[in-house]
């Protein structure tokens, strides 16, 4: 079977596959992690598969439907987010005009709306909820039958007489050794230089080693939508291999960084993952996501084994907006985290949020001088992002406190973060200034301009990174728009 695996035109450089989908301000663009998953699945089937990244690759619908014409699929499957669904639909209905092929949208908004998705158009023929690798397996199995039927394939929701059916869920992977390296999708269809994390080194490589997290957090998309609140992983073994096959292919790449939604989840398993590297001597530059509770010894271990960098949540200063929100970190515990993670010599990628359950003038103001004090190597400020399939989406809208329902309005005309939460005491357009405000007083520091310069002078390979992200980022510290 022909296979169009495609994450659809939008905003020019939008990363649909972010936990908060927009146009960074930073210039970071995404991989198509979960798509090149899949594709890696239906490769393995023995199906010809094409993958597209438009966003990444600048292609416009038109571009997308002359490829699409050329290539002839049977099967084409859509990406999808909150903002860009509305786009993600008319891409759709065009995609089914030119080619007439069977249509199905995958991803975080269709997964919590997989009903309403349907109602919009009969251009899409089905929803793969949540975790959709073999969703979309069994699905092109079926397509392939001379009677196909769509209600043996789990976790599909489609039309059936004139009314909508949602099968069984789809169970979760539990065997993610039997996944095909993301990396060798990477290599067989993307470029690796239109991906760009500004916490990183350029260019570098996105994989994950688990899927899932077993933390709680209100606001978090892909653990409530997409892969559930338990952490999944791969054995050691099968991610050691990854990292050999990476470094042999792509030698120009000078980090992976590893996307887990919490990859110090288990931290036994981090020592053991970097005492592989270190007993074979494996020399490797690398990042990770992490909770700020990681202890000292753990730390260690990690630089030692070639860690370089932490993208940590840390989103507020203010302990009863941690309990709300169900972060279970504390304060303090952030504090000793910090200064173990310097004191180990890893970098940290601080991330903020402002306007979560409880907050005020007051509690912006504190967090955004704890994270002054903090003082971590870069930091992000977003208001919050609430996106249907989360308990925060449920909690707002009950609180009437979204100032609108239409999707396309999660972002702004230049596809950038646009806060819909309003409060009487606390609006949207407020909290877009205060995260502005946030910005400007961090990065206009001395001391981070400084220490920025110090790290580009220490370390060349900083310097292609922090140019990259400069000339993005600048603008919108000096004009504090969005």
């Amino acid at each position: 079977m022909r296979i169009l695996m495609l994450n659809p035109p939008f905003k020019p450089r939008f990363s649909r596959t972010s936990r908060s989908p927009a146009v960074s301000k930073g210039g970071c663009v995404y991989y198509p992690i979960w798509l090149s998953y899949a594709t890696g699945v239906l490769e393995q089937e023995g199906h010809k598969v094409k993958l597209v990244d438009a966003p990444a690759e600048n292609k416009t619908l038109s571009d997308v439907l002359t490829l699409a014409k050329r290539f002839k699929p049977d099967l084409a499957v859509l990406d999808t987010s909150t903002a860009s669904i509305i786009s993600d639909i008319k891409v759709a209905e065009a995609l089914k005009e030119a080619t007439e092929c069977f249509i199905t949208l995958v991803g975080t908004h269709v997964s919590a709306l997989p009903e309403w998705t349907l109602q919009q158009s009969p251009a899409i023929d089905a929803v793969a909820r949540h975790e959709y690798d073999y969703i979309i397996r069994d699905l092109a199995a079926e397509l392939e039958k001379t009677r196909p039927s769509l209600k043996r394939v789990k976790g599909l929701s489609y039309r059936r007489n004139n009314k909508i059916v949602h099968n069984e869920n789809m169970p979760l992977i539990e065997d993610l050794d039997a996944l095909p390296f993301v990396s060798k999708v990477y290599k067989k269809h993307l470029n690796i230089w239109n991906y760009f994390y500004p916490a990183n080194l350029y260019p570098e490589i996105t994989i994950v080693s688990g899927r899932g997290c077993p933390f709680r957090c209100t606001f978090c998309l892909l653990p409530q939508t997409m892969y559930g609140r338990g952490y999944r992983t791969r054995s050691i073994g099968n991610v050691i291999e990854e990292v050999k096959y990476i470094k042999k292919a792509f030698p120009e790449a000078k980090e992976i960084f590893f996307e887990d939604d919490t990859f110090t989840a288990n931290r036994h398993r981090v020592r053991e993952f970097c005492n592989r590297l270190l007993a074979e001597g494996i020399e490797l530059t690398w990042s990770a996501n992490a909770r700020a509770d990681v202890d000292y010894e753990t730390l260690a271990k990690m630089k030692q084994a070639g860690c370089r960098l932490l993208c940590v949540g840390i989103e507020s200063a203010e302990q009863k907006i941690l309990n709300n929100i169900r972060k279970g970190t504390t304060v303090q515990g952030i504090r000793q985290f910090m200064k173990d993670a310097k004191r180990a010599g890893i970098l940290v990628h601080g991330c903020f949020i402002l306007g979560n359950r409880g907050e005020t003038i007051e509690t912006i103001k504190k967090t955004i001088e704890f994270a002054k004090e903090l003082d971590p190597d870069t930091a992000q400020f977003f208001p919050i992002m609430v996106y249907p399939g989360t308990e925060d989406y449920e909690y707002y809208k009950e609180k009437g406190f979204l100032v609108t329902e239409n999707y396309s309005q999660w972002v702004t005309e230049q596809g950038a973060h646009n806060c819909i939460v309003s409060r009487p005491w606390l609006s949207n357009k407020e909290l877009v200034e205060w995260c502005d405000k946030a910005r400007r007083e961090f990065y206009m520091r001395p001391k981070f301009i400084a220490k920025t310069l110090a790290k580009g002078l220490k370390n060349p390979a900083e310097i292609p990174r922090i140019a990259k992200a400069a000339r993005t980022f600048f603008k919108y510290l000096i004009k504090g728009t969005r």
